[in-house]
């Protein structure tokens, strides 16, 4: 499906990656427009940027003579505008509770592993890189504890995080997911995550949106 949407992104952000992953479930094309976080000291600072979004974050979309921020604000527009497929549940329960796990990891652990604020542990505080890791590994696992506690006590649980389709809390675990691995954090105990994970694996909509496949990521990820 075709579409006039452009996403502002980075290969590594988390929240272009849930974004992404939003898109290509409900089949929506977009033009891919990189934000380089760390070149030239952050091009998401640079004044053009700046004024379409004044946090200068990423990631943006575009949508005709629109930008709309904030990944979950942009997921659930995209759910809005285009309700097929579906990537939250029709009952007001169910939707409570996929919200909720998309908000544990996008708002409670992804943000304390920001590139942000890791730079202000490395700038301000002096923390080195095996701080940083342990900072990150720290926030990541007290979330994954508290979701793997969440899912593994939910009869909607099915192949994925709520029933047997992917939807909105898939697309944000998935890139947090990604983070563990990155920053070496054991996934044993969280089995329930695991498998949620190698399920969408198996899905080309999971494959394209993965870091590794967007244009702007180097030859060699470090």
């Amino acid at each position: 499906m075709t579409s006039g949407l452009v996403l502002y992104g980075y290969w590594r952000s988390s929240a272009a990656y849930r974004v992404r992953i939003a898109l290509n479930l409900k089949g929506l094309g977009y033009q891919n427009r990189p934000v380089h976080l760390v070149k030239d000291g952050g091009e998401q600072h640079a004044s053009a940027y700046a004024a379409m979004n004044p946090q200068q974050l990423i990631p943006s979309l575009r949508d005709g003579d629109r930008t709309l921020t904030q990944s979950l604000a942009i997921i659930e527009y995209l759910e809005e505008l285009h309700p097929e497929p579906p990537l939250l549940p029709v009952d007001a329960r169910g939707r409570a509770q996929v919200r909720a796990m998309a908000q544990l990891v996008a708002c409670d652990v992804h943000p304390l592993g920001n590139l942000r604020v890791l730079q202000y542990l490395e700038s301000e505080l002096g923390a080195d890189e095996a701080q940083r890791g342990a900072w990150s590994r720290h926030w990541i696992a007290t979330g994954f504890a508290a979701l793997e506690a969440i899912l593994a006590d939910n009869a909607a649980t099915g192949g994925f995080c709520h029933g047997d389709t992917p939807g909105m809390a898939d697309a944000c675990l998935i890139p947090q997911v990604y983070n563990a691995r990155r920053w070496k954090l054991p996934l044993d105990d969280y089995p329930t995550i695991r498998r949620i994970d190698a399920a969408c694996s198996e899905l080309q909509a999971f494959r394209m949106a993965a870091p590794e496949a967007q244009p702007d990521a180097p030859a060699v990820q470090g």
